[in-house]
């Protein structure tokens, strides 16, 4: 049995319901981390920890909990879910109003809803090959930086791509590289690490902190340019998408050509060495 956790109460997954009236149901007023497990710990735990709250604050949503409150929720979560690799999703709504109406009632006390899922391992076989990216116009809203459960348009996107033989969809805006559906880019051009500088368009990915980190560790040379276009993408030697649960994975075909030699590149194969290490401590 799942176990779930929901506005302060452990109970099984099935039987975790929230109202019809709930903001986050009717206007994706919420904001969600998704946080991977290895053997029961948690990965970079407060970074993400503080990305919740950084969201919340951005979208004026009441904290129900402190660092210290949010860490033992989601140590007896994962406990009660047998530990070992997990995802834990975590999502956090405005709350419950008395009717559904889009102005933003006050003093209402947010949802909290929390459940692990298995965090399978990877395909050998896409990480011995890579896999396939495909670039697309970004029709996302201008608050990417928060990490809202407003993903319709990163959920059509990424099926586009599925019907385009892709795994994942690289969002473009103005003929600059922005980030994956659910993911970030990184990229080797002229021999350089790069990925696009933050903004409002981008999240803040924790995997991605984590590379860029790892790469100061590693001598690699690195930046974040304001700007990533299009074209240099296109000649980079290397891509490479990032997230919490994908870890790094190597992109070896854009838009149906091959990225460098088409096989994952050893800057990738060096930093996927760096970041398991890590995951291993």
């Amino acid at each position: 049995m799942t176990t779930a956790f929901l506005n302060g109460e452990f109970l099984a997954l099935e039987d975790a319901k929230v109202s019809v009236l709930d903001r986050g149901f009717l206007f994706s007023d919420s904001v969600y981390e998704v946080i991977p497990y290895y053997d029961g710990r948690g990965f970079a735990l407060d970074a993400h920890l503080e990305r919740l709250a950084r969201s919340l604050d951005m979208l004026g949503i009441s904290a129900p909990y402190d660092l210290d409150g949010w860490r033992t929720i989601l140590a007896r979560l994962v406990e009660a879910n047998g530990g070992g690799d997990l995802a834990v999703y975590l999502q956090v709504t405005r709350g419950v109003p008395e009717r559904r109406d889009h102005r933003i009632p006050e003093n209402l006390a947010p949802t909290v809803v929390a459940f692990c899922q298995d965090r399978p391992p990877h395909d050998p076989t896409a990480l011995e090959n890579g896999i396939a990216a495909v670039t697309q116009n970004d029709t996302r809203w201008h608050y990417c930086t928060i990490k809202s459960t407003s993903l319709l348009a990163n959920v059509l996107a990424a099926d586009a791509a599925r019907a385009r033989g892709a795994n994942e969809a690289i969002m473009v805006r103005d003929g600059a590289v922005l980030e994956g559906t659910s993911s970030n880019v990184f990229a080797v051009v002229d021999g350089r690490l790069v990925t696009p500088a933050l903004r409002d368009t981008i999240l803040p990915g924790i995997t991605r902190g984590v590379v860029l980190d790892l790469a100061a560790r590693e001598g690699i040379d690195h930046g974040e340019p304001e700007t990533l276009s299009v074209d240099a993408l296109r000649e980079a030697s290397e891509i490479w998408i990032t997230s919490s649960i994908r870890e790094i994975f190597p992109v070896t075909r854009l838009d149906d050509a091959p990225v460098g030699d088409g096989r994952p590149g050893p800057i990738w194969t060096r930093m996927r060495r760096a970041l398991q290490a890590m995951t291993d401590e």
